[in-house]
């Protein structure tokens, strides 16, 4: 994949910013809670970019190969807590929103294991992690998880 511009270069300081505020986010709920949403809605989302750094980088945070391997399967996959399950739910229902508004189960599932605060952070983090999808995929990017944890690191 060849990128057809670097939207640091293009608009640095929005998406400094945009930096800033997806590092809020991704840090207001369990680390590896928030891994399974990102690779969740980019398997989705179909964005490998997202993919690749979410996967290494929830690895890092102590998540397992078995449960990673089997995430687009988790509803028959027997690792994932309630929690989870709720969440990648709430995932799926929000990151496919254009295939109808059936999400109130989804949604049933989020209000039991989730404090009503919490479920606005799971819901910013899957609007983040959707819209680093479209970035990412609108203009071809392809990031080491490595380059893109110093950049985290320079913006916070």
């Amino acid at each position: 994949m060849t990128a057809k511009l670097d939207p640091f270069a293009a608009a640095p300081s929005l998406m400094k910013n945009w930096m800033s505020t997806s590092i809020a986010v991704a840090s207001s709920l369990e680390p590896t809670l928030i891994e399974l949403v990102k690779i969740r809605a980019s398997q989705i989302n179909a964005c490998a970019n997202c993919i690749n750094m979410h996967t290494t980088e929830a690895r890092a945070k102590g998540e397992t190969e078995q449960r990673i391997y089997l995430l687009s399967a988790w509803r028959e996959a027997p690792c994932y807590t309630g929690r989870e399950r709720a969440a990648l739910a709430w995932t799926e229902a929000l990151t496919r929103l254009a295939e109808g508004h059936a999400h109130e189960a989804a949604y049933e599932a989020v209000q039991a294991e989730f404090t009503e605060e919490e479920q606005v952070k799971l819901t910013l983090m899957i609007n983040v992690i959707n819209g680093w999808n479209r970035i990412a995929i609108g203009f071809g990017l392809w990031v080491d998880p490595a380059a893109a944890a110093a950049a985290a690191k320079a913006v916070a």
